[in-house]
């Protein structure tokens, strides 16, 4: 008889739902510990979405209305070599470029950190139509998820700021659990940076919202619109001056 495996040897256990608890546990850890040791003591985090092309892509986009919005991808790419330039040295790590990992603006924050030659952090998820990780990523710092919610902890654990750029249901998703949890205080308000002023007064009337009282006057301060990743970048440092 073979001796019997160990329970962390036993990979169909693990796998199992009595052992989901274990698992989250483990998608908690992994991260905490690796961001402790690389010395990462706070994040920029960009959050956008994956399908904007890069300006290599442009002419390739058969969505011209998706093309448009090449300009967004330059704008991340800039924002991240401004931040991890100005703020990592050999000793600390600040204001750490963290990104979902993808591509579109993802890749082109975790491009500009590579750029600038500086480390910059992937929290990338396991979805039906798998998601590959951008090969700018620091590669001891790409993370793979299986739970949204654990994945969403790390984004806003060492976040200083929170930069959102044009996306979908994700990028959405994304953005009002930032503001809830700012709003309800939970987390420590920071600034939430809305890339291009027309694309998402179009999107959401908050003016509306706040009118209506379903959100209350002063959560419109919560809220930064910038069209550049100079305005960004100053909005950021004005915040904590």
């Amino acid at each position: 008889m073979k001796n019997p495996l160990k329970a962390y040897e036993n990979i169909p256990f693990l796998n199992s739902d009595p052992a989901r608890p274990v698992r989250l546990q483990l998608e908690y850890l992994h991260p905490e510990v690796v961001m402790e040791e690389q010395k990462i003591k706070s994040t920029i985090v960009l959050f956008g979405s994956a399908r904007i092309p890069s300006p290599e892509n442009y002419a390739a986009c058969q969505n011209r209305k998706l093309a448009e919005l090449t300009p967004f991808y330059e704008e991340a790419r800039k924002l991240a070599q401004i931040v991890s330039t100005t703020c990592q040295t050999n000793h600390e790590c600040e204001y750490v470029i963290i990104t979902g990992g993808g591509g579109g603006v993802m890749e082109a924050g975790n491009r500009g950190a590579k750029e600038a030659g500086c480390k910059s952090v992937a929290l990338n998820i396991t979805l039906p139509h798998e998601q590959e990780p951008n090969p700018y990523v620091t590669e001891d710092l790409c993370f793979q998820f299986h739970y949204f919610s654990m994945r969403k902890m790390h984004f806003l654990l060492r976040a200083k700021a929170v930069c959102i750029f044009p996306g979908g249901f994700g990028t959405f998703d994304e953005l009002f659990e930032a503001l809830t949890l700012i709003q309800t205080g939970k987390i420590k308000k920071m600034p939430v940076i809305l890339f291009g002023s027309k694309h998402w007064k179009r999107l959401i009337d908050w003016d509306y919202l706040a009118e209506t009282g379903l959100i209350g006057p002063n959560d419109l301060d919560l809220l930064t619109f910038c069209d550049t990743a100079e305005d960004a970048w100053q909005a950021i440092t004005a915040f904590y001056a």
